[in-house]
């Protein structure tokens, strides 16, 4: 009996994929099978371990496609989406790995990262780490957001506009100073500067200096003049620091090579892209 119940749920995951999915929720596998919990759970254990299926959160498992087999999992492309339905939180992919999809290439994506609404633990997918970000404000970003096709459907991905205003956001995560002026160089050509202004008007002051900074560095001064007007409409603008970590390290916390008045931007070291 054990047997079936463990064949009858290889066979329900091999339908799956012959439908082009790669993940379903552990209820409907049970209603679909006419078994209960505990049979489904041992089940699924069984295919886990003999890696023909992950189970990254409660509930949600994703089936693994022969052709992926030595990978560990298929890509989060293929599944990020039906995960964050699944977890009823409100995403985006972005960063680096939408800087990736707006054709960035100069630099390595070690981490599927995520924006969302909630904060999350990060997951192992096989080889894959998908990494959140947590994003309280969701709602005031919504129009920077896009769909995108997938070979399984679509997910959500940050557009140039804010991929641009969120790798300097989340800076940690893109890399540090040179990663983010390369990205930048990269990608400007695809940023909607009328949506980087109007992004610009619900993103954090400071991050917008230094992005304003670093893509008139990059020669887009002219395209800029508007979200420059926008930052000068929220008030009186205090300096910042181009690289916060730079500003508390004793190698080049004393030694200033520019304060740019247009960005109010202080900088202690210029960026250097890669070639």
């Amino acid at each position: 009996m054990i047997h079936d119940k463990r064949a009858a749920l290889s066979a329900y995951t091999s339908n799956l994929l012959s439908q082009g999915r790669v993940v379903f929720d552990g209820r409907e596998a049970i209603e679909a099978l006419g078994i209960n919990r505990g049979a489904f759970l041992d089940s699924a254990e069984r295919l886990q371990r003999r890696k023909l299926l992950l189970n990254p959160r409660h509930d949600f498992y994703i089936v693994i496609p022969p052709q992926f087999m030595s990978l560990g999992a298929p890509p989060p492309t293929w599944y990020i989406d039906a995960l964050m339905r699944h977890e009823g939180n409100s995403y985006y992919v972005g960063l680096l790995k939408a800087a990736e999809l707006h054709g960035a290439t100069h630099q390595a994506v070690m981490e599927f990262q995520v924006v969302a609404a909630k904060r999350l633990p990060k997951i192992r997918a096989g080889r894959n780490r998908v990494v959140f970000y947590y994003r309280k404000d969701m709602e005031t970003v919504a129009a920077g957001v896009v769909d995108k096709k997938t070979e399984t459907g679509s997910m959500r991905v940050s557009s140039p506009a804010l991929t641009a205003l969120d790798i300097l956001r989340y800076s940690r995560g893109a890399g540090g100073l040179d990663n983010i002026f390369t990205v930048l160089r990269d990608i400007a050509p695809q940023i909607d500067f009328e949506s980087l202004t109007n992004l610009s008007r619900v993103t954090e002051r400071p991050v917008v200096q230094r992005l304003g900074y670093l893509l008139d560095r990059l020669g887009h001064g002219p395209r800029l003049a508007s979200m420059r007007t926008a930052l000068e409409d929220r008030g009186n603008l205090p300096w910042t620091e181009l690289d916060r970590k730079e500003a508390g390290d004793p190698d080049f916390s004393t030694e200033v090579l520019e304060r740019d008045p247009r960005w109010r931007v202080i900088v202690r070291r210029y960026p250097e892209a890669d070639e």
